[in-house]
């Protein structure tokens, strides 16, 4: 019997326990989250109702809810149309959470207008809105290399085949994700995969013979915009990197290394395409090879980049669109 009890006080203890450590380890929602009925402790707001991202400003959402919701604040820029979309999961939109600094999440990127924020909480049918004038939008800092906006340079290099529909232009119109220009790169070909290039040499740049950039091939980022048309024969937009290693001017030397960039454009609007130095291969038809020069990726030492768009010669007309060649020190956030 005395037997009996003790083990009987051990399965409870046991028991307890084990029901002490599941209620510690227990991460889900909990009951008052689950069947409680939501309600708004603090109103939406922003910390100014007018920001100048170009100066270094940005703005602060808030909040305060009586339990923890899935939340999301879209802004909209109303002449632009340019979205930012920012989500949580807290009883609390803040600083931490709610910081806007004039990216964009949908292009086009914001201008200089008045925009909208929308907070919407998951399972509530009442949305919250502000009203937000952007007096300025969003510097990016790094070495443009293209956005178009005054056309072609004359320092580039540019080549287009005599195929039909050839369009190789720059548009000024609606669908420009930076500024009010970008690059139409179109056209048939039915002998080569080569629609038409663009070199840009370091000389265009006013930095020599090669481009102002650091020495440090994980702190570079090359980046772009580009976009995807549908119903079209797929684009494959190429990067060549050239570098000249011993600063004669001279890129094309069987010694020289050459970092690439392939892209193929299967995806329809806008997308930004970030990529580190440090991680572009060396390429020969598409394939990875060695590079001739010393094999180091030396950002500091590019002297051209050449920008080829291809497409399957077989396979009809192709089109796509491309904006903002930029390098940055970190992945560019538009």
């Amino acid at each position: 019997m005395r037997k009996t009890i003790i083990l009987m006080l051990g399965l409870i203890a046991l028991g307890t326990g084990s029901c002490r450590k599941d209620k510690e380890q227990f991460d889900g929602p909990s009951l008052r989250d689950l069947f409680s009925e939501f309600t708004l402790l603090e109103p939406f707001r922003a910390n100014r109702d007018s920001v100048n991202f170009t100066n270094g400003q940005s703005l602060t959402f808030s909040a305060r809810f009586n339990k923890v919701v899935q939340w999301n604040i879209r802004i909209r820029g109303l002449a632009s149309g340019a979205e930012k979309v920012i989500t949580g999961q807290s009883t609390a939109i803040d600083a931490v959470n709610g910081l806007w600094n004039g990216s964009t999440t949908n292009f086009p990127v914001f201008g200089a207008e008045n925009c909208l924020a929308t907070l919407r909480i998951d399972g509530v049918n009442d949305s919250f809105e502000l009203p937000i004038r952007v007096s300025a939008p969003k510097k990016n800092n790094g070495l443009l290399i293209a956005d178009f906006e005054n056309g072609i340079n004359s320092q580039w290099n540019r080549f287009v085949q005599s195929g039909a529909a050839m369009d190789f232009n720059v548009k000024n119109d609606a669908l420009a994700p930076q500024g009010s220009r970008y690059l139409q790169m179109a056209g048939t070909v039915n002998w080569d995969w080569l629609i038409g290039l663009i070199d840009f040499p370091a000389s265009a740049y006013g930095s020599g013979k090669t481009f102002a950039l650091s020495t440090n091939p994980d702190g570079v980022y090359f980046n772009c915009m580009i976009y995807g048309v549908p119903g079209t024969n797929p684009s494959l937009v190429l990067f060549q990197l050239k570098e000249d290693e011993n600063s004669d001017g001279n890129t094309n030397a069987a010694n020289e290394d050459q970092y690439d960039l392939e892209v193929r454009v299967n995806w329809t609007g806008w997308k930004l395409v970030s990529v580190r130095y440090s991680d572009l291969p060396s390429l020969v038809n598409g394939q990875p090879a060695t590079p001739k020069g010393n094999a180091r990726h030396n950002p500091d030492k590019l002297g051209k980049i050449s920008m080829l768009h291809l497409a399957d010669p077989s396979a009809g007309f192709a089109s796509s669109k491309i904006d903002y060649l930029i390098f940055t020190d970190r992945p560019l956030e538009p």
